[in-house]
């Protein structure tokens, strides 16, 4: 059985293909607790919004950490939702695009020139967090599988992120892969498709068929993971 990632930025599908190839396969299926599910063990009454860049990274580091220890508990092979250099990418693109929608340059500037050390102390965490996610890649994982960026970008409200951002995540991620000599395969299409040709990649017979597993994928996904409460920007610190 092999290390599989099911790869790729914000809104492309992972999560519907990893458990969809899961349920065609027999593979279980590996998945980071969310950044939504960690905030408020770390930062109780928080939004991410209102999370310091040094904040947002130490969250990031903590979900490479659980992932870390899901994948160490399947030894023989798993399919993951994501890889590390996913989390470390989208901490390192902040520093590039900010996060929000309304981020300006000029904006992104003048905050930086505010709080100059601020800033010194997350580039120092994100070149820490970007040695150690690059290491464990390169060397934990059998198959990549990538998904471009097709779907509709879905703002939910409570991520720091936007359009601009998860292209320019693409983008680098991209150059990310030929940096580590990574060769993922690129799929294509809708869900339906995308399982296909997962399936194909990888010699599967398929369990049952491929309707049934995005079906139930679709479902799973939407009861486990679209499911968990978002935070409310009136929250605030105790």
């Amino acid at each position: 059985m092999k290390k599989i990632v099911i790869s790729g930025t914000y809104c492309t599908g992972k999560t519907t293909l990893a458990l969809a190839l899961s349920l065609a396969s027999g593979i279980p299926a590996t998945h980071a607790l969310t950044m939504r599910e960690i905030l408020p063990m770390l930062y109780p009454g928080k939004t991410l919004r209102q999370c310091t860049p040094v904040e947002l990274i130490t969250l990031g580091m903590k979900r490479f950490g659980e992932r870390i220890e899901s994948e160490s508990d399947l030894p023989h092979g798993f399919i993951s939702d994501g890889c590390p250099i996913q989390e470390w990418l989208y901490g390192s693109t902040r520093l590039i695009t900010g996060a929000y929608p309304d981020e300006k340059p000029w904006k992104m500037k003048f905050r930086q020139l505010l709080n100059p050390g601020r800033y010194r102390d997350f580039q120092k965490l994100l070149s820490g967090f970007e040695g150690m996610a690059k290491e464990y890649t390169c060397g934990h994982y059998d198959q990549f599988i990538h998904l471009p960026v097709e779907f509709d970008f879905v703002p939910d409200g409570h991520r720091p992120t936007s359009e601009r951002f998860r292209q320019e995540s693409e983008k680098r991620l991209l150059k990310t892969y030929d940096e580590l000599l990574l060769e993922p395969e690129v799929i294509r299409g809708n869900h339906m498709q995308r399982l296909q040709q997962a399936v194909d990649i990888l010699g599967i017979t398929p369990l049952m068929s491929l309707e049934q597993c995005v079906l139930q994928a679709e479902f799973k996904r939407s009861n486990r993971f679209d499911s968990v409460r978002l935070e409310t920007r009136n929250n605030k610190r105790p």
